[in-house]
């Protein structure tokens, strides 16, 4: 791995500055407790708990509350593949679909191994110096390990064109 992704997996297992980046960058995300509790350069793993702040009025985990959930696993794999590039790369959400399978009424665990598949898009981009786009899936489990619910985030890369 180069040291851009070694930087910056550093920073999102810091217990410092990680946490600020979501309180300042993320704030929802923050205080609904959503949290990255494991990364590697192929796999993510993000928890949001069933707490006062993420609860819907079902005693469960509101659904937009699991969807950062779902989207962190899956963007903070593309903002390692990002970090720091040269030039810069644009990532955007362009698309998301869902499916719930049982209520969330503790901790929800979504995990993203597709780090790879978003690293070659990223590449790709790159190199055709055009956009790319990339279907992802990340998983929500409960802690009985049962599926919660299943996302699918398309994201959408591209170089910046430099103004030098």
């Amino acid at each position: 791995m180069n040291s851009s992704k070694d930087q910056f997996l550093q920073l999102v297992r810091h217990r410092v500055k990680f946490p600020l980046f979501l309180l300042t960058k993320l704030p929802a995300a923050y205080f609904s407790g959503v949290r990255v509790t494991q990364i590697e350069e192929d796999k993510a793993v993000v928890t949001v708990p069933y707490k006062w702040f993420s609860q819907n009025p079902f005693k469960s985990t509101y659904f937009a509350c699991l969807a950062m959930a779902a989207e962190l696993s899956t963007g903070v794999l593309a903002m390692m593949h990002t970090y720091k590039s040269n030039p810069t790369i644009s990532m955007l959400v362009i698309g998301l679909e869902a499916a719930y399978f049982k209520k969330a009424t503790g901790i929800t665990t979504f995990t993203c191994g597709q780090g790879l598949d978003i690293n070659q898009t990223i590449e790709d981009a790159l190199a055709s110096g055009e956009g790319r786009t990339i279907k992802i899936k990340s998983t929500g489990k409960n802690e009985d390990g049962e599926l919660v619910a299943e996302f699918f985030i398309t994201w959408s890369f591209k170089a910046k064109k430099s103004l030098a």
